[in-house]
């Protein structure tokens, strides 16, 4: 009897140790995939940091499989979701990084679901989570990120949005806006004509850029129909104008004489541009069409960084233009640049109390050079890219104003053009809804707009 229990005991123990003989195996499994993964998510940050979304987002979504706990490979999904204005994948994306195991403690997942929360204008929530953030982001870090920043545009949004202003804007025609990116609108000959920016199919080339995946950009043109109040025969075949690669158009004089375009050719078979360089253009007098554009040669403008959106004055003397040359302190700034007789004298960065560590972009100067409009996230607003304006005063700028609820969202909003005697302006923003993530152009009612002072 001993010897049947002794057999039945060693029986159970070799039963058992044969089912518990996988857990090495497969410990050594997970060990394997986790480094793997750690691999991927190390080579999809390069491949972030250089631009290559596409490869970058491959890269992410091969380590989250290969380790479900990373949630770092998730919040970088996420984070390239946020880049695409894609807010409300993003934000799905960041919700479920932070289910993973002790990812809620991680001050950089908390920022990103906090940031993506503003953008979806949850105000209130994303004020607690940049609150969250906070305590657990280091002092190095919550300044990189500009999370106390962030904080006070969340306060001014809710300012805004409480005060019972009403927005003054509204998305302009379908005849216009597409399933695309339309942005840098401004209109020219008394209202009937209006130029614009898009990134369509059907741009010249047809080419994807291989960093985003979209269609370059090409400048198009739209005439008003008195006959059916609307935007009419859209075309991008305007000679001499669009290359096969970026082509943006920044200012069109009032008599739709003169224009400055933003060019990059980089990407392109041939290559004649050095960066994103400005041109300029007329029209000839002869035969009413604009002549070839040329880069304006000047070593202080055109260098081999990013240098487009330009706005002139009436008189043509003094230009405004954005640059990143200074991008190791800053993101994007607004240049001046003055006429020396008939060529550009040294262009010069406006002052701080302009350009911030954060993005000033797409600036337009009045006709008199008086009042400077931009877009920046850097000084405090809605959040994103907000609309500010500035007055000269004997040659020295005030504090930027923001234009408030009338004109911004808490999403990015640029391209402002502003015509007085239309009493309207013009302007881009980005669409975030379900389904839409795409900028499309507005129209904003000036009708008794004054110049804020402070």
């Amino acid at each position: 009897m001993k010897k049947t229990l002794l057999f039945i005991v060693l029986l159970f123990a070799l039963i058992n140790n044969l089912y518990a003989a996988p857990k090495h195996p497969t410990d050594s499994i997970n060990i394997i995939n986790k480094t793997i993964a750690s691999k991927l998510l190390n080579d999809g940050i390069y491949l972030y940091q250089e631009g290559k979304n596409l490869e970058a987002l491959l890269k992410f979504r091969e380590a989250a499989e290969k380790d479900p706990t990373n949630w770092k490979a998730v919040y970088y999904i996420s984070m390239l979701s946020y880049d695409q204005h894609n807010y409300h994948l993003s934000l799905l994306q960041a919700k479920s990084a932070l289910k993973i195991k002790n990812a809620d403690q991680q001050g950089e997942l908390l920022e990103q679901y906090a940031r993506t929360l503003h953008r979806m204008s949850k105000v209130d929530s994303a004020l607690f989570y940049y609150k969250k953030s906070q305590q657990k982001l280091s002092k190095a870090l919550i300044k990189e990120l500009q999370v106390p920043l962030h904080i006070q545009q969340c306060v001014f949004a809710k300012k805004e949005l409480e005060s019972g202003k009403k927005t003054k804007r509204k998305v302009i025609s379908r005849r216009i806006n597409s399933k695309y990116h339309e942005y840098a609108p401004m209109i020219a000959d008394s209202g009937k004509v209006l130029y614009f920016t898009s990134r369509r199919a059907d741009t010249k080339g047809k080419s994807l850029n291989p960093s985003d995946q979209q269609y370059f950009e090409d400048i198009y043109i739209a005439k008003w129909n008195d006959e059916i109040s609307d935007w009419d025969s859209v075309t991008n075949k305007i000679k001499r104008f669009n290359t096969p690669g970026f082509d943006a158009i920044s200012h069109i004089s009032r008599d739709g004489s003169k224009a400055l375009l933003t060019i990059n050719t980089e990407a392109c078979v041939k290559v004649t541009t050095k960066g994103s360089d400005i041109f300029e253009t007329k029209k000839s007098k002869r035969t009413g069409k604009f002549g070839t554009p040329r880069i304006i040669k000047n070593k202080t403008i055109n260098t081999t960084f990013f240098d487009g959106a330009a706005t002139i004055t009436k008189n043509n003397k003094t230009m405004y233009f954005v640059t990143d040359r200074n991008f190791e302190k800053k993101a994007t700034d607004i240049w001046v640049v003055h006429k020396e007789g008939n060529k550009w004298g040294k262009a010069k960065a406006l002052p701080d109390i302009i350009n911030t560590p954060g993005r000033e972009t797409t600036p337009y100067i009045s006709p008199d050079g008086k009042y400077l409009f931009f877009s920046s996230n850097g000084h405090v607003g809605m959040g994103g890219l907000d609309i500010y304006v500035s007055e000269n005063k004997k040659g020295e700028w005030t504090k930027p104003i923001n234009l408030g609820i009338m004109v911004n969202s808490v999403n990015n909003d640029t391209h402002f053009q502003y015509y007085p005697a239309l009493k309207k302006a013009m302007m881009a923003s980005i669409v975030s809804k379900k389904g839409k993530n795409n900028i499309d152009i507005y129209e904003v009612d000036m009708e008794g707009f004054v110049m804020p002072k402070k």
